[in-house]
């Protein structure tokens, strides 16, 4: 089974995902960002480097948030997922074509990775009542 990890980055009520491009696996879906966990890294390490690859910035990558065990055609994986606490940079794509802030009722109306639509639902625990006011 692979170890994936995926970001939790959050704006207030709002969270960054990113669309596959046309030339990527899935292409066309939506996932919060992430990737493989490589040999001797820890998924922490793997998600700093993910977004400094795919996204060009430097993330402070804060607790684990939840997990989803999901199997592909091409095989089972382990997603963890883990809250940005802030990152520095630009955003700009490799093997996305789109990246958006979202709301949780947005989100919705997106389609996610399987793998990813467990943790998606996870994330109304984050949003409180007060980040959507006003």
């Amino acid at each position: 089974m692979k170890v994936v990890t995926a970001a939790i980055i959050r704006d207030k009520d709002r969270f960054l995902i990113a669309r596959r491009a046309p030339d990527q696996i899935h292409s066309g879906f939506w996932e919060f960002a992430g990737g493989k966990v490589e040999a001797g890294e820890t998924p922490e390490e793997c998600l700093a480097r993910e977004l400094k690859e795919e996204f060009g910035i430097s993330a402070t990558i804060g607790g684990f948030f939840a997990d989803n065990v999901h199997s592909y055609p091409g095989g089972t994986i382990l997603l963890k997922a883990y809250e940005v606490e802030s990152f520095t940079g630009e955003i700009h794509t490799t093997v996305h074509d789109r990246v958006e802030w979202v709301t949780l009722e947005s989100l919705r109306e997106r389609e996610l990775l399987p793998a990813d639509i467990p943790i998606a639902a996870e994330l109304k625990s984050l949003v409180q009542p007060s980040d959507v006011a006003g």
